[in-house]
């Protein structure tokens, strides 16, 4: 893993320890990567899909820097996983991931789901309002809307929600979304393959570009539900 620098800039001599310290704790950011590879690495096949199936369920968590690195663990000399088993074991988390947001969808109806949102959904950035919009996009685009919608950053995970409010038959939804996630979930995993076979650049140039990835998610996600939080507080 590189130094922070890299990143945030490179500070004096004498400060350039704490201050990357003082940076990464803040972003959580090096923690979050490490525990990501430690996760790859400890569980194999089932620590991918666990962590893919809580990509969808908090969005801080990137399945583009998680199967990018499922993709290089698997390309190692002396790893036990397969470029094949890394892929079926984040499509299978991802697929599952979504079914968690179908269901309430579906027997909780659309009224339950939006009170919830309004209630709780700070923590996920969710709102009634946008229940209400990936509704009407799904009424417009049908099951198509699934399996492009799992293409998507941001939209991967709420797509499940109108799938399940429209009463999709559950083989229909399973069939878009594993495609859908297939491709994505492919993408991601043969890209950090191929990369895993230049060593040295994957360490000088992947780490980081993670970093940067991760900053960005977690700050925008902070200040979206600060920002959510706000206009509840001035209604």
């Amino acid at each position: 893993m590189v130094d922070g620098w890299l990143l945030f800039g490179k500070p004096s001599n004498n400060q350039q320890t704490t201050t990357n310290k003082q940076h990464l704790t803040i972003l959580g950011i090096d923690s979050m990567t490490e525990w990501i590879k430690t996760t790859i690495e400890s569980m194999g096949y089932v620590g991918i899909a666990l962590l893919m199936f809580l990509e969808n369920l908090f969005p801080p968590i990137p399945s583009e820097l998680i199967m990018p690195l499922a993709g290089y663990t698997a390309n190692l000399p002396d790893t036990k996983l397969s470029v094949a088993g890394v892929f079926l074991a984040g499509l299978f988390g991802s697929v599952l991931g979504a079914l968690i947001w179908y269901y309430p969808g579906k027997f909780l109806g659309e009224s339950r789901l939006k009170v919830w949102a309004d209630r709780y959904g700070k923590w996920i950035t969710v709102t009634s309002k946008d229940i209400t919009k990936s509704k009407h996009w799904f009424d417009k685009q049908g099951n198509k809307a699934v399996l492009l919608g799992r293409l998507v950053p941001g939209i991967r995970t709420l797509i499940s929600v109108p799938a399940g409010l429209s009463n999709m038959p559950l083989p229909s939804f399973i069939f878009y979304t594993t495609v859908g996630s297939a491709v994505w979930v492919g993408l991601l995993t043969y890209s950090g393959y191929i990369l895993g076979s230049q060593y040295e650049l994957v360490d000088k140039y992947l780490a980081p570009v993670s970093k940067i990835v991760l900053a960005v998610i977690l700050l925008a996600f902070l200040v979206l539900v600060l920002k959510r939080t706000h206009k509840r507080r001035r209604r």
